[in-house]
């Protein structure tokens, strides 16, 4: 009676495969059918899905197809400068009532609410709470008035310009003055080599109220907006509310022309060498311009998977590289991808090393020489394919936990460059169906399209001090000419071994202890091991892992200092047992497995993750850190001399922020030899050995480590294999704390400052701190202290002032090695305003500290907070920290549940009790950046 069954299922097969072999790839990609698409009679198109993660949120945003390129030259910038003018004032909306009602509404200025501006598009993004259906409608009320009624108001166009100049000034340094000098070679006379999005000082200063309201007037009009809509809510009522809203906007009467920006080709390569006194690396940018490869049909996405196989190999391969004695690069990149208009690229990217640009340039160069000449092997498109299906399958699976957000970065992507939609669920049966059929050779002759010799720029890029160094124009073209000379074919090396043999036998559950007001399970293994389980269903496919013990390289001399931070490095890059790194990431080739050990200054661990299908393989791979830990001599090595290479170039050349960031660092430190500065001298007091040994001290002894797994998982399903791999782990019967070094911030009042740079900007960053009573009263207190000043800060500072671009308060607090709290406050602006500002600054916070906060603030402060929590109560990553948090402090993890307690204990009397105890004026260090002298 068996054979029937076969010969059925042999027919089945048949049958499943002739199926798909008759797919007719000349077809059209079809559109996602849970996404409502439509276009009103203005023009104007929609997108509308129903999507309940998070719960009760909404997606809203306004796409449009207008960018710096559609500017004149008198308007240059002003583009992005009409996206500021959004937020000060619409006609339902004057001023910045909008960005108050939002934050109102626990909707976060810059963070939540935002827009952004690039070459081709301006997009408005405003993610909004659906269970209010006043602030749910008024919502679409915003989205109009982005759309056709900003106010434009001559006053508010005047205050906005000090803030985009400070934008501007905020953006100058190397890579700027770099970029100004070779865009117009890489792109030729094309009009995107005239655009850098945020304008010229002179525009920005002197256009006139009529350009910008002509610019808005002209360009933000419904043939080229869209409105996205993704969310927890009723898609009918959201497709009516639009049609009413958005569909009374009128047509464009005779419209301008959209226009076309081409990049002319050109015969043969073109070569850009630039330098910069401020920039670190010597380093070499090839870049082929190649036709755009369009997604119309089902065989074009065929091809995009081909693509997609080709730039997986060809940089595994690279990566490869850097695991040896002497790699060639400090960095290298090769891979097809989207360039600028109707255009894509082939990029490559070499950074030298020890100033060998010729190697570098020509070891990235010879990869895809060899993938031209000799192709991929079978073993690579195999592991690809399976990288691939993995990614791919991944997405499939959390189908029904996909965030909004992700949903509308596709339908923003169809919109503005006509990319296929087609929903996770066709794309995973397509992959399925197509990826086994791609044969090598297909893949192999992707090289001849994309290693061409015309439409290629070549940029070279270094310090000014090297300007002697590089190679003049000829001499860079012969590079690339000649590279790939006596290249052999690749072979491919793995390790056909389990990742965990001969394993003892498995320990024991010793104890349960269930805390059901949280959902977690604590387990202690019979070896001592101590585990933590939170089951969640926020994801389908996603498992968190962390680990933590005590100790860290608190434990260790100054002398061994360096050595034992870079004690998990030496590791990590070198593998486990018979796995080099190269060989253990072909190994979990297709599978979800990411696990690191770290070492930290007052703990040790481990922090990854994994699915549910991979979990087994996760927890060898920790088995296998601890009990087999590899020590490979010549990728370590090549790994310290490597970075050796990149410390040298950045102190050779360091950037203006590297000097300030590292000298504030260093005063907080009170100058304490393990906050110092990176340095040539400091990194060859490394020893590897030393290195390898700490490293085996600190995972000695897994007893003492408590792990962590929160996400999709049954407890009992998850136990065996914990018994199985971390109950086998061989132990000890001690048990290790940190030491506390003693490194606090200096007490009294510091005022510093660092002359660096050759820009006329400055940055300023104040840090109040002090020791600390560490509970949650006091941490929830600092938590409103920091948001409220974040509030008023960019009240006064940015929007009344217009002084800067970006000013934010940052409140920590730590219980571990010492109580102690901080408060930063840093912005950037010129050198001419940096004092004026800072003592407005601290204007702000006399009044809190004289009056406490306002109850207006407060009150945004808990809207924003309570909306946030709400969504981060079902996100595993937020679980997850929650609870390594409250073990390693020896916290009750059940007091995360109290956080609506604590809002309500915030009050204009608290802010200003906080202020008053934390903004001292007794412990106040302040750091200021300033030009260099000259």
């Amino acid at each position: 009676m068996k054979q029937p069954k076969l010969l059925l299922l042999a027919v089945v097969l048949v049958w499943v495969n002739a199926a798909f072999a008759q797919t007719d790839l000349k077809k059209p990609i079809p559109f996602d059918s849970k996404v409502r698409y439509g276009k009103l009679p203005n023009g104007m198109t929609y997108y509308i899905r129903k999507n309940e993660e998070p719960k009760k949120r909404a997606e809203l945003y306004l796409v449009n197809k207008v960018g710096a390129i559609q500017e004149e030259d008198k308007e240059n910038g002003l583009a992005h400068f009409t996206e500021h003018m959004a937020f000060n004032g619409t006609k339902n909306f004057p001023k910045n009532e909008l960005v108050s009602f939002l934050q109102r509404a626990g909707i976060k200025f810059g963070d939540d609410l935002n827009a952004f501006t690039g070459q081709d598009q301006t997009v408005y993004q405003l993610p909004v709470p659906t269970d209010s259906a006043d602030i749910f409608n008024k919502a679409f009320v915003v989205l109009e008035d982005w759309a056709h009624n900003l106010s434009m108001d001559g006053e508010e166009i005047d205050k906005e310009r000090g803030v985009i100049l400070e934008e501007l000034r905020g953006g100058k340094g190397a890579q700027q003055r770099m970029r100004d000098k070779w865009l117009p070679i890489l792109v030729g006379d094309s009009k995107y080599g005239k655009r850098n999005i945020i304008g010229t000082e002179d525009i920005l200063k002197n256009f006139s109220h009529e350009t910008i309201r002509n610019f808005y007037k002209t360009w933000y009009r419904p043939d080229l907006q869209a409105i996205i809509a993704v969310g927890d809510f009723d898609i009918d009522q959201v497709e009516k509310t639009i049609k009413q809203r958005f569909g009374s906007i009128p047509k464009a009467v005779k419209p301008k022309p959209f226009g076309k920006f081409p990049i002319a080709d050109f015969k043969g390569s073109r070569v850009a060498i630039v330098t910069d006194p401020e920039f670190p690396y010597m380093m070499a940018q090839i870049i082929t311009k190649l036709p755009k490869a369009e997604e119309k049909t089902l065989n074009d996405s065929r091809e995009s998977l081909k693509r997609n196989l080709f730039n997986q190999m060809l940089q595994a391969r690279l990566q490869e590289l850097t695991q040896q004695a002497d790699p060639p690069f400090l960095f290298g990149n090769a891979s097809y991808s989207g360039f600028l208009g109707d255009y894509d690229s082939f990029f490559n990217i070499a950074v030298a090393k020890d100033g060998n640009l010729e190697r570098a340039v020509k070891a990235v160069l010879d990869e895809g020489v060899r993938a031209k000449n000799f192709g991929f092997t079978e073993t690579e498109l195999e592991r690809a394919k399976a990288q691939l299906m993995t990614s791919v399958e991944k997405r499939f699976k959390e189908k029904d936990k996909t965030r909004s957000a992700n949903y509308v970065n596709e339908y923003m992507s169809h919109f503005l460059e006509e990319n296929p939609t087609p929903g996770i669920e066709f794309q995973y049966e397509f992959v399925k169906e197509q990826l086994g059929g791609i044969k090598l050779n297909e893949v192999n002759t992707l090289a001849n399209k994309y290693l061409t010799n015309d439409n290629r720029t070549v940029i070279v890029m270094s310090s000014e001090k090297d300007k002697a160094k590089l190679p003049n124009e000829a001499t860079v073209l012969e590079w690339i000419n000649t590279a790939g000379k006596g290249v052999t074919a690749y072979v491919d090396k793995v390790v056909n071994k389990p990742l965990v043999e001969n394993l003892p036998a498995a320990g024991r559950t010793v104890s349960t202890k269930e805390i059901p007001e949280v959902g977690v399970t604590e387990l202690t293994l019979s070896n001592g091991v101590k585990v933590v389980l939170k089951p969640t269903d926020f994801k389908n496919d996603e498992i968190l892992i962390g680990a933590r013990s005590q100790g860290g390289t608190s434990l260790y001399d100054d002398k061994d200092f360096m050595s034992a931070g870079l004690s998990d490095a030496v590791v990590e890059e070198s593998g486990v047992g018979e796995f080099s790194q190269n060989a253990l990431k072909k190994y979990l080739s297709g599978k979800v497995v990411n696990v690191s050990p770290f070492v930290g200054e007052i703990e040790e661990g481990f922090s990854g993750n994994t699915s549910p299908k991979d979990v087994e393989t996760a927890l060898q791979l920790i088995y296998a850190y601890f009990t087999k830990p590899r020590k490979d001599d010549d990728v370590i090595k090549g790994f310290l001399n490597t970075q050796r290479s990149a410390i040298q170039n950045m102190k050779a050349s360091p950037s203006p922020e590297m000097v300030f960031q590292d000298s504030l660092n260093t005063v907080l430190g009170n100058y304490n030899f393990r906050r110092l500065p990176i340095s040539v001298e400091r990194w060859d007091m490394i020893n590897a050995d030393r290195a390898y040994a700490i490293y085996k001290e600190r995972f000695a002894n897994p007893a003492d480590f408590t792990f962590f797994f929160t996400g999709s998982f049954k407890v009992e399903q998850l136990k065996p294999l914990l018994e199985k791999y971390l109950g086998a782990l061989p132990t000890q019967n001690q048990k290790e704390s940190f030491r506390d070094l003693g490194i606090r911030a200096p007490k009294g009042k510091i005022d510093k400052k660092v002359y660096k740079g050759i820009e006329q900007k400055s940055q300023a960053t104040f840090v109040f701190s002090g020791d600390y009573d560490y509970n949650d009263d006091n941490n929830w207190q600092l938590d409103a202290l920091e948001e409220i000043l974040n509030i008023k800060l960019i009240e006064v500072i940015r929007e009344k002032e217009s002084g800067v671009y970006g000013i934010g308060a940052r409140a920590s607090y730590s219980k571990i090695p010492a109580p102690r709290y901080s408060l930063r406050i840093g912005y950037g602006t010129g050198p001419d305003r940096v004092e004026e500002l800072g003592v407005k600054t601290l204007a702000v916070i006399d009044e809190i500290k004289k009056n406490g906060a306002s109850q207006a603030d407060i009150d945004k402060f808990k809207a924003e907070t309570r909306r946030a929590t709400e969504v981060q109560m079902k996100e595993n990553g937020f679980w997850q920290n929650q609870l390594i948090d409250a073990y390693t402090k020896g916290e009750d993890p059940k007091n995360l549940l109290d956080w609506e307690k604590q809002l309500d204990k915030i009050t204009v009397a608290s802010t200003k009790a906080a202020a008053n105890k934390y903004l001292s004026n007794d412990n106040f260090i302040k750091v200021v950046l300033l030009p260099e002298k000259k």
